[in-house]
């Protein structure tokens, strides 16, 4: 059986309260479960790109730079062609 939930939305009420109104969701229940199904949805792909992200750097051949010659590099292009 499931479990009721009080969830307090705040400035977020008139936007739920939207949703239903648009009859897209048949209650407030519905239209959370949604969100927390896209929420899902969006951590997942956001863990797909990281891990390929992390796969990409650690299969980079190209030697490290040191920290202090990386952050002096930054420097520079943060200063511009006027420094």
């Amino acid at each position: 059986m499931a479990k009721a939930v009080t969830v307090t939305l705040g400035d977020m009420t008139q936007h739920a309260e939207r949703h239903l109104a648009s009859g897209r969701f048949a209650s407030m229940s519905e239209l959370v479960r949604a969100g927390l199904r896209a929420l899902d949805r969006e951590e997942a792909a956001l863990d797909m790109l990281l891990r390929a992200r992390v796969a990409e750097a650690l299969a980079d051949e190209r030697p490290p730079v040191p920290v202090t010659e990386a952050f002096a590099e930054i420097r520079k292009a943060v200063a511009g062609p006027e420094a």
